[in-house]
């Protein structure tokens, strides 16, 4: 597009132009957004693909996944929203340049969209395989996605898995305050399997923002257990009080940023 700059003392042609050119761009800014659909959740799902997840771990992360999108409770509590839908997208990540976009922005509003999406995630294949564990690197790309989508919502999450803490890239609180202070929420899945007190680090230093939580799975064999309770919570938008037990690991709220 070509864009006219006004000056003072223009000619009279080159004033209309001006004008013309202004109401141009307001009417395509309204239109931007006009276009988007109003949700009651924009959630980014950011998963762990480094190297100390195999392929057996990889395949538990994503069934786990796909088992609980294909569950009535995650679909009732999309229902149970306001404008009963939410837009949902999914990522690989691992070192600080290493993140993929696996499955694009999709509204979940009825039981066909979220059956359709649980598929898109049993056929995403893995993107890549090392490059360190970079939950900087995971959020920063993260907060890139929701200017992307077609959909828009009071609330926006995050939700990162992983099995071990930031060792590559920035300081990994830096990233989370930089995306709080957007106002956005990062919410944690730490799986227990190499580092005994990964929920604690979760809790300290990854989590945070108005009603941040996480929820810990002891092993990859107990992940899809863990994320069926985290979806329902994010999606109804249940916010814990304190932390309580859990069959896969715990609940528990984090150092919350205000």
């Amino acid at each position: 597009m070509r864009v006219t700059f006004c000056r003072p003392g223009s000619a009279p042609a080159r004033r209309l132009a001006c004008v013309a050119a202004a109401l141009l761009l307001t009417a395509m800014a309204r239109e931007s957004a006009s276009a988007q659909t109003d949700v009651d959740l924009q959630l980014v799902l950011a998963v762990d693909v480094s190297g100390s997840v195999n392929a057996q771990r990889f395949e538990l992360q994503k069934m786990g996944y796909v088992a609980a999108f294909q569950n009535q409770r995650v679909l009732n509590a999309i229902l149970g929203g306001g404008k009963q839908s939410i837009a949902v997208t999914m990522m690989q990540w691992s070192g600080p340049f290493l993140q993929s976009q696996v499955v694009p922005w999709t509204l979940l509003k009825d039981e066909s969209s979220v059956k359709g999406f649980a598929g898109a995630i049993e056929s995403a294949p893995r993107m890549m395989y090392g490059g360190g564990t970079s939950i900087s690197g995971a959020i920063d790309n993260a907060v890139t996605l929701f200017p992307q989508a077609a959909y828009k919502a009071e609330r926006r999450v995050i939700d990162v898995s992983g099995d071990g803490s930031n060792n590559r890239g920035r300081s990994v609180t830096q990233a989370r305050d930089e995306a709080i202070d957007a106002g956005i929420v990062i919410n944690g899945l730490p799986i227990l399997a190499f580092e005994p007190y990964l929920d604690q680090y979760f809790k300290d230093y990854v989590i945070g923002g108005p009603g941040a939580f996480m929820i810990a799975a002891k092993s990859f064999e107990t992940f899809a257990e863990a994320i069926l309770m985290k979806l329902i919570l994010e999606i109804a938008d249940l916010r814990p009080r304190g932390p309580r037990a859990h069959a896969s690991g715990t609940i528990g709220l984090g150092k919350i940023k205000r």
